[in-house]
């Protein structure tokens, strides 16, 4: 029998996502909070759901979009940053887990980031504490929490470095700017094409239970990666201090992924 699976929020990630699925000849339920884009996803081949999440409730039809899912995937960022009215980012998660719970969907893969583990110093694994110190990084720690302590879903939680891939690059915002501290720490990034990889192979495994973390294993300084990056795109390299403090390397020693995943696209 086919493999259905749910992707919520097919957006920059979860689009390609849903494609790449359908692709390897799964069936594949998808969302989107705009109206417009439904006719996007239908044309793909995607089975397309207006819903949106709010700290209150859920629009659209949440409960024919879980209906006989294999899988759902979990991937809608928190909106904490900016100056603009903050949302609890939790409660909207909460809304949904409950949705999950009323349904007979029973394994989840939740898109979180590194966020989790704040200011951490040194080599960071999985198994290191999470202090985050960012409103968005306690939100997910929340999130994370409450679907791996339910012991009636399969979780697997992925924390993903910094995304990076088409139309979306750090050094973009970075060009230019002075005196930027923290220049001889390394690194943390993965690629898109990478963060698609990590999910379908958890999907083909029926990998389930574990929290990952999903970083490209090589790890240039700031100062070296985006100074080589702002000049590749002609645009004035960032300008860095050397600090030498906060050397946060994040790395993925799951056995799952030595022994399952080969990275296929270099951060440079």
């Amino acid at each position: 029998m086919t493999k259905k699976i749910g992707v919520i929020g097919c957006g920059w990630l979860g689009l390609p996502l849903a494609e790449s699925l359908l692709a390897e000849g799964y069936n594949v339920n998808g969302t989107s909070t705009s109206e417009d884009k439904l006719a996007v996803l239908k044309e793909k081949g995607i089975r397309p759901f207006q819903i949106s999440l709010s700290e209150n409730k859920i629009n659209g039809d949440i409960d024919t979009f879980l209906e006989s899912l294999s899988v759902l995937v979990i991937n809608v960022p928190p909106k904490l940053r900016g100056k603009g009215p903050k949302e609890s980012y939790f409660e909207k998660i909460k809304l949904l887990y409950n949705a999950v719970k009323k349904s007979t969907v029973r394994n989840i893969i939740f898109a979180s980031s590194t966020a989790v583990y704040g200011d951490a110093k040194g080599q960071v694994d999985e198994n290191t504490k999470t202090i985050p110190t960012t409103e968005s990084g306690k939100q997910l720690l929340q999130c994370e929490d409450l679907l791996k302590n339910d012991k009636e879903l399969n979780t697997t939680i992925i924390r993903f470095g910094g995304l990076i891939g088409p139309n979306r690059h750090p050094v973009t915002m970075l060009s230019g700017r002075e005196n930027l501290s923290g220049g001889d720490a390394p690194v943390n990034l993965i690629h898109l094409d990478d963060c698609i990889g990590i999910i379908k192979k958890i999907i083909e495994l029926d990998y389930y239970n574990d929290v990952l973390n999903a970083v490209y294993p090589e790890h240039p300084t700031k100062k070296e990666y985006y100074t080589e990056q702002a000049i590749k795109r002609g645009i004035t390299p960032p300008q860095y201090t050397s600090t030498g403090q906060n050397l946060k390397l994040i790395t993925f020693c799951s056995i799952f992924l030595i022994n399952e995943y080969i990275f296929h696209t270099d951060i440079k």
